[in-house]
């Protein structure tokens, strides 16, 4: 099936290299609202740019892949659907849960298929963790917690005001992560409860090229609560870019006969620690599986694994099977409701039931992996 790219920012280069990475993904054309730059795309990648509009028409491209950015998800996703091509979308789904129950019918009405990042969770420590969770390995899962701590992104991000608008934020920007693997380990959340802070209603930018600037915040920058699953875990959370350090894990579990430490879901591996009641700590590496195997380096020159573009790859195989994708609407539709209701129960104070309750996806299996790998 052949792709084309709407958006050529930065993340696109992962996308274009996951050609090497994965057998069935071929990009043959990509475009930008900036023409210059998806001209150089273009360039750099030996295929052809068009305009948002001449690719959205193009009868030989089968799928949009949408790397915009979030405000205009939503309506390169239904223009896509609308023009007969499937569409995998950069994460959020979209920046509400009334744009994505839209986007729901539209790929309903044209019987297409609508993917969204985030596709870590189907890395190697997404699906340890769940394989040693359904072995039992600590028991029936009661009770969690994971956070997102940080100063926010105006000390490095050199255009970082759209971070602090609404539709981004802690939750929006980064929760996502972390809410899919949680699904994918415990399966749908029932509830939610929160509170939130804006701690600072200006950020001053102290990154390059715009040192000294103001940001006006337009979102809560700290949201807490507790997500309550349809299995009866209870896990809670703090989200928060008001922190400047802390000694808190990214995500834990904790089950009726022992505890485990997850790494952080915004990558496809990392040691997973587990203790059976009260033991020590025992490590569970990864690194041997398929999508755990370090790939490339980091900004810091440290090996790890990035295989960003598996999720397309397997919406893609499911298409041809005629079956749901993992990284699928219903899935992504659901975060989104999950992190709307977060900043919604936080300006009304009260537990907001969810309306949306999707299957766990299905395991990916290394025999599986082993057929789109290259």
């Amino acid at each position: 099936m052949n792709i084309g790219i709407i958006g050529c920012g930065n993340i696109s280069d992962t996308y274009f290299d996951s050609q090497q990475i994965f057998n069935n993904i071929n990009i043959i054309g990509c475009s930008d609202i900036l023409q210059g730059l998806a001209d150089s795309k273009a360039e750099k990648y030996q295929i052809k740019s068009y305009s948002v509009e001449g690719l959205l028409k193009n009868k030989n491209i089968d799928i949009i892949l949408n790397l915009t950015t979030p405000n205009v998800h939503k309506d390169i996703i239904i223009k896509s659907l609308k023009n007969g091509k499937h569409c995998f979308s950069e994460k959020p789904l979209a920046t509400n849960f009334m744009d994505g129950l839209e986007i729901e019918e539209t790929a309903k009405i044209n019987n297409l298929q609508v993917g969204c990042a985030p596709d870590t969770f189907l890395g190697a420590a997404g699906q340890k963790a769940r394989s040693l969770i359904e072995n039992q390995e600590i028991g029936k899962v009661v009770l969690g917690t994971f956070n997102i701590m940080s100063h926010g992104m105006e000390d490095w991000h050199p255009n970082p005001e759209f971070f602090f608008k609404p539709g981004a934020g802690p939750v929006f920007d980064l929760g996502v992560y972390y809410l899919t693997q949680l699904i994918n380990l415990n399966g749908p959340i029932r509830s939610v409860t929160a509170s939130s802070s804006t701690v600072q209603q200006k950020r001053i930018i102290s990154s390059k090229p715009r040192f000294g600037d103001k940001i006006t915040v337009e979102t809560p920058t700290t949201l807490m609560g507790i997500l309550e699953f349809h299995n009866e875990a209870k896990i809670q959370f703090n989200c928060s870019w008001d922190i400047w350090k802390h000694s808190h894990t990214n995500m834990e579990l904790y089950g009726l006969d022992g505890s485990m430490i997850i790494p952080d879901p915004n990558f496809f591996s990392g040691s997973i620690l587990v203790s059976n009641k009260n033991n020590k700590w025992k490590d569970v590496n990864n690194d041997g599986m398929l999508l755990g195997i370090p790939n490339t380096t980091d900004n810091n020159g440290k090996k790890i694994a990035n295989y960003r573009g598996i999720g397309l790859s397997d919406m893609i195989n499911s298409i041809l099977k005629n079956k749901k994708p993992r990284c699928s609407l219903d899935l992504s539709l659901h975060v989104l409701e999950v992190m709307e209701s977060i900043i919604t129960s936080s300006e009304k104070e009260n537990k907001i039931y969810l309306k949306t309750k999707p299957q766990k996806p299905e395991i990916l299996t290394e025999s599986e992996i082993s057929l789109l790998k290259i």
